[in-house]
């Protein structure tokens, strides 16, 4: 389908830009959010007629929002999650999570709509999100996903702590190991001779002495 855009939109165009895109992006998106016009000659001529306007509209939305994103950028939210011991959220991090919790900051104007999440977040982290204030004003925010306040500071002062839980001590007793050792068989001597059949000698040794020692008696 080919539309007249009437804002700036990623990976398209800009105000007044006709491009062709697919039918059901075009019904379900584009058109319903008065984002672009169907390309048809009526729509041409009120789109050329009221252009000035759509322009100095846009400019002032622009505007709203670079103030607006003093505010915002680089801010960055906690948020208190259950998690297993791998740092696996039972549940994930939302849109609505991220707005609730820029908002709880004091941060007013943030929608849903706004921010843009590339993959749910379902692990514990810092993870950056970007929120889309207006078609050309975008900032950055950061999410702090920990289990308690205390991991969110560690993690805040670029601690991993999953790494640091799980970190291995390699001061610890390491278990010599015979690599030529057969199944069930006793530890070699410092020259590396079994010393199993001496003492298995000496024994029998010992047991003829005694029965010597009873004959004689």
């Amino acid at each position: 389908m080919d539309i007249i855009l009437l804002e700036r939109v990623e990976k398209l165009g800009g105000i007044g830009d006709v491009v062709t895109v697919k039918d059901g992006y075009a019904r379900n998106f584009l058109l319903p959010n008065k984002k672009a016009l169907r390309a048809n000659e009526a729509n041409k001529k009120v789109f050329e007629a009221n252009r000035a306007k759509i322009e100095s509209d846009n400019a002032d939305k622009r505007g709203e929002a670079e103030k607006l994103s003093t505010n915002v950028e680089g801010k960055q939210v906690v948020l208190i999650r259950q998690a297993s011991n791998s740092g696996q959220l039972y549940g994930s991090v939302t849109v609505r999570d991220i707005s609730d919790a820029l908002a709880a900051l004091g941060v007013e104007g943030v929608t849903k709509s706004m921010i843009v999440l590339e993959k749910p977040i379902k692990s514990l982290g810092l993870f950056d999100v970007k929120v889309v204030l207006h078609p050309e004003v975008s900032v950055a925010v950061e999410a702090n996903v920990a289990r308690s306040p205390e991991e969110a500071e560690l993690q805040k002062d670029g601690v991993d702590v999953m790494s640091e839980m799980f970190e291995k001590d390699e001061s610890g007793f390491v278990e010599d190991f015979d690599p030529n050792a057969e199944p069930g068989s006793l530890p070699t001597d410092s020259d590396g001779e079994d010393t199993s059949n001496d003492e298995a000698d000496a024994g029998a040794n010992d047991e003829t002495a005694s029965d010597e020692d009873k004959a004689e008696g």
